[in-house]
C-alpha cells in the first residue's frame, strides 16, 4: 500500500479541494445507498462497489477535458458520476428500471454514454482493454487530440489480451492511457500470490510504453500523474501506465465475505489513508471551509443520492417491448 498522507498544506486552491471533496463523496454515498439496496432486494444480479477508490477517478477526471473517453470494468459506478452522468440514472439502471441509461436491461455491469464518452462498464475480465485501445485508434486516425482512459484492475492485469492490447497500442502510437487500478486483491486473491511483479506498470517496459506508480488514495498524487500522462498521449508519443496503488474496503462485490484479509487491516487504511478525509483535512488545515460548512456539503450529497434511490424506485420496469430492441447480434 502507499504510505500514510503527509500533513503539509497543499497548494491547491480552495475550489478545487472543494470540488474533489464533493465528487468523491457523491461516489462514496451513493455506493453506500447501493449496498442499502442491494440488502433491500432491489439491486438483482452482481454488485461491485467502489468505496475506498474514489481518488483514482476523481483525479483522473480534472486531468481530463470534454471529448476525452473513458471504459472500464464491471466496478464502474464511480467512474459513471466522475464523468459526469447523473447519479438517478445510474441508480436507475442498477435497480434495472426503465429510467437507467440501458433502459433497465443492463444492471451494475452495463452502462453506457455516448454524452458523457464513457463506454460502458465490461463483465468480462479484460474485455474493455481492447475496446479502450480502439477507441483511442479511433481518435489517432482521426487527428483530433483526444485521450482514452481505460481502467482495468490487477487481477485483470494478468489477461493475456491486455498484453496483445500493450503491443498494438505501442505499434501505433495510440493516446491511450492504461489505469491499473490495483486495490490488492484482485477478486480475492492478494497481488503477491497472483503477480510475479510487485509493480504492474513495468510490464509495459517490453513494449516501451512508459509508466509509473501513483498514490491512488491521495486525489491530487492522482490528478498530477493524470496530467504526466495525458501531456504524453497528447503530444502524440504513444501509450502510458498509470498504476494506482489503491484499496477497496468491500468486498469484491456484495456477494464476498472478504475473508481472505482482516478486519483490523481494512480498519487502518480507513484511519490512515481515506482520500475524503485526507482532502478534508486539506481544506479544514487551510480555512477553506469549517465543520458546519462540510456538513452542510454532505448533507446536500445525502440528499441527491437519496433522490436518486426515490427516482429508482418509482420508475417502471421496462416493458416487454423492450426485450427486442438494442440487439445487434
Amino acid at each position: 500500500m502507499a504510505a500514510a498522507k503527509s500533513t503539509k498544506k497543499s497548494n491547491t486552491s480552495k475550489e478545487e479541494l472543494l470540488t474533489y471533496y464533493r465528487e468523491m463523496l457523491l461516489i462514496r454515498r451513493f455506493e453506500e445507498k447501493a449496498g442499502q439496496l442491494y440488502g433491500m432486494g432491489l439491486i438483482g444480479g452482481f454488485c461491485h462497489l467502489y468505496i475506498g477508490q474514489e481518488a483514482v477517478v476523481v483525479g483522473l477526471e480534472a486531468a481530463a477535458e470534454e471529448g476525452d473517453k473513458r471504459v472500464t470494468s464491471y466496478r464502474d459506478h464511480g467512474h459513471m458520476l466522475a464523468a459526469g452522468m447523473d447519479p438517478k440514472g445510474v441508480m436507475a439502471e442498477l435497480t434495472g428500471r426503465e429510467g437507467g441509461y440501458s433502459k433497465g436491461k443492463g444492471g451494475s455491469m452495463h452502462m453506457f454514454s455516448v454524452e458523457k464518452h464513457f463506454y460502458g462498464g465490461h463483465g468480462i475480465v479484460g474485455a474493455q482493454v481492447p475496446i479502450g485501445a480502439g477507441l483511442a485508434f479511433a481518435d489517432r486516425y482521426k487527428e483530433n487530440g483526444r485521450v482514452t482512459f481505460t481502467y482495468f484492475g490487477d487481477g485483470a492485469a494478468n489477461q493475456g489480451q491486455v498484453y496483445e492490447t500493450f503491443n498494438m497500442a505501442a505499434l501505433w502510437k495510440l493516446p491511450v492511457i492504461f489505469v491499473i487500478e490495483n486495490n490488492q486483491y484482485a477478486m480475492g486473491t492478494a497481488q503477491g500470490r497472483s503477480t510475479s511483479t510487485p509493480d504492474i506498470y513495468t510490464r509495459g517496459e517490453a513494449f516501451g510504453i512508459p509508466g509509473e506508480a501513483v498514490d491512488g488514495m491521495d486525489v491530487l498524487a492522482v490528478k498530477e500523474a493524470g496530467a504526466r500522462a495525458v501531456a504524453h498521449c497528447r503530444a502524440g508519443k504513444g501509450p502510458y501506465i498509470l498504476e494506482m496503488k489503491t484499496y477497496r474496503y468491500r468486498g469484491h462485490s456484495m456477494s464476498d465475505p472478504a475473508k481472505y484479509r482482516t478486519r483490523e487491516e481494512v480498519q487502518k487504511v480507513r484511519e490512515t489513508q481515506d482520500a475524503i478525509e485526507h482532502v478534508r483535512e486539506l481544506i479544514l488545515q487551510g480555512k477553506h471551509a469549517g465543520e458546519d460548512e462540510l456538513k452542510e456539503i454532505d448533507k446536500e450529497i445525502k440528499g441527491i443520492v437519496n433522490e436518486a434511490a426515490d427516482f429508482a424506485r418509482e420508475s417502471p420496469e421496462p416493458g416487454l417491448d423492450e426485450l427486442w430492441t438494442d440487439i445487434y447480434a
